[in-house]
């Protein structure tokens, strides 16, 4: 039950920056068009609360281990 507001929110998202000011004729439009908004517009550049008003990708950037450095 607790993952629904998280979906809920991102659906709205959608809606308000993708679909309602895209005129999509079809469903396969909107399937097609659904990944690039996810990768260039929610994860590139929107800035989410949750995260310190970062990205998402820039909040990974920032937060992520270095898997680069050895364990020895």
């Amino acid at each position: 039950p607790y993952d629904n507001p998280y979906a809920e929110s991102f659906m709205k998202t959608l809606k308000v920056e993708a679909v309602y000011v895209t005129e999509y004729e079809t469903f396969e439009d909107v399937a097609a068009d659904l990944p690039r908004f996810i990768e260039a517009m929610y994860n590139e550049r929107r800035l989410h609360s949750a995260l310190g008003y970062t990205s998402p990708n820039r909040y990974e950037e920032i937060h992520a281990p270095d898997w680069t450095k050895s364990a020895a």
